[in-house]
């Protein structure tokens, strides 16, 4: 420890406990940050951790920069192994997480630090306290902003890490662990249902699988109900005989949704769509919305911007700060939401209550009411993005056309499908946002609980506890 270090100038030490600094509590008293030079993607190459991979501590690892193994091979010393702590350095500092078994045999860049935590104190524990208001403060004000947020490890190495006694420490983070869990638990399940209500959008609209089943049903010289049994197996992904073992009322639900798909293709601008279904623009089933909110009316949890908007898998996250300007557009609940800045990034979200955006999002009420599910699906679909980015303007920062994207062509389904899918896709989005606000809670009730226990304002027993927030 360092002659000039004295813990007690930036936390307070509760009675029992003790203080070190981060880098005594490493198991080889070395701290390292990245790959300084990554170059281009290569797509066999080592996965990098990147900034824009992290969000509030959780990994978002839909867009991965591979790095060519040539380059990696000089950066071993920050290859990851699992279980190390990684910290920014640059920009969005001072976030951190545990890495994962499954990033074994990765990598990071030069923005990112590697922790590796001695066995005794743990990375959880180093993690929950560089979580905490002193550690933030303390980087903080080390910070370089000159041209971009910077941190030094110089400074990292000395960031105080309190260590209480045993069985208070491993109480604290089975707190902080338990929590973390289960707001993890929260995205995986809303990946997954957002994933489920993708494919079954892809499928219908996309692929016409029930359409396709019919026609391969109808070539074969099936009879009219065989063609729709071939429908509602493909709809329902069983097998004739499973189709068979469904309650009657389930093999009803899908008799109605087979008979919403015709059973006969025709040619379109946009090649072959189901009888019927139209092309058409996005302006004839979409409007932009309009509307002013006060900023005074907002908070950091109703204010989205693309800054706050998660990429490629849609949802937001708590803003950082409000616009100093005395009014925004709004937005209300059932508006699709979709950051104009920089399309590749996707960004997009189903709006659930009311607030206020930047003017970089744009804003989208369905002009069909009931169908708002339909247009957040149709929406999120990369063939969308790619189109705003190939029409953008722009090259530094590229912002997607206002008029050129109402004028986007799709195939349009039928009200009578499009109105079904929204109804039975309803209740995943309805599931979705009540994790959200779960998941909102415990990190807001988390954020308050563990300064008190790193303080020692809040003693936990082993026996017996009695904690208010």
């Amino acid at each position: 420890m360092s002659s000039d270090f004295d813990p007690s100038e930036f936390v307070t030490i509760p009675e029992g406990w003790t203080c070190k600094r981060l880098i005594d509590c490493t198991i080889d008293d070395n701290l390292s940050y990245g790959i300084v030079q990554p170059g281009q993607h290569v797509s066999n190459g080592i996965p990098v951790i990147r900034i824009n991979n992290i969000n509030n501590g959780q990994l978002d690892l839909q867009d991965v920069l591979k790095v060519d193994p040539e380059i990696e091979k000089k950066y071993q010393r920050t290859r990851l192994e699992g279980g190390e702590v990684l910290l920014t350095l640059v920009g969005s500092t001072g976030q951190s997480f545990v890495a994962p078994p499954e990033l074994k045999g990765w990598n990071v860049p030069r923005a990112i630090a590697v922790i590796r935590a001695d066995q005794e104190i743990g990375s959880d524990w180093i993690n929950i306290c560089l979580q905490s208001k002193e550690t933030k403060h303390f980087l903080d004000v080390r910070a370089n902003t000159t041209v971009q947020k910077t941190l030094n490890l110089k400074d990292v190495r000395d960031i105080p890490i309190l260590l209480p006694p045993k069985e208070v420490k491993e109480l604290i983070e089975g707190i902080a662990t338990s929590i973390a869990k289960k707001i993890e638990l929260n995205r995986k399940t809303n990946q997954t249902l957002e994933q489920i209500a993708q494919a079954l959008f892809k499928s219908w609209f996309v692929d016409f699988e029930p359409t396709r089943a019919k026609i391969v049903a109808k070539e074969a010289g099936a009879s009219p109900e065989e063609i729709e049994r071939a429908a509602m197996c493909a709809i329902s992904g069983k097998t004739p005989d499973q189709l068979a073992q469904l309650p009657s009322e389930t093999q009803q639900n899908l008799k109605n949704t087979a008979a919403l798909f015709p059973a006969t293709l025709e040619d379109s601008e946009l090649g072959e769509v189901p009888e019927g279904w139209e092309v058409k623009s996005l302006s004839d089933i979409a409007q932009y919305a309009n509307g002013k909110i006060e900023v005074s009316k907002l908070h950091l949890n109703n204010y989205i911007s693309t800054e706050n908007m998660l990429g490629n898998r849609g949802g937001i996250n708590a803003a950082t700060s409000l616009p100093s300007v005395p009014t925004v557009p709004s937005f209300s609940p059932n508006q699709i939401l979709i950051s104009n800045i920089r399309p590749y990034f996707k960004k997009i979200w189903l709006a659930r209550f009311d607030g206020g955006r930047s003017n970089d999002v744009l804003g989208f009420v369905a002009k069909e009411k009931g169908c708002e599910e339909f247009l957040y699906n149709l929406l999120y679909q990369d063939e969308f993005f790619e189109f705003m980015m190939r029409t953008s303007k722009g090259a530094k920062m590229p912002r997607g056309d206002k008029d050129a994207i109402a004028d986007w062509k799709f195939v349009c389904a039928s009200k009578a499908s499009r109105l079904y899918f929204s109804e039975i896709i309803r209740p995943s989005y309805s599931t979705i946002e009540s994790l959200n606000f779960e998941s909102m809670n415990l990190s807001n009730a988390r954020d308050k609980l563990l300064p008190k226990l790193l303080s020692g304002e809040i003693q936990l027993q082993n026996d017996e506890e009695t904690i208010n927030v």
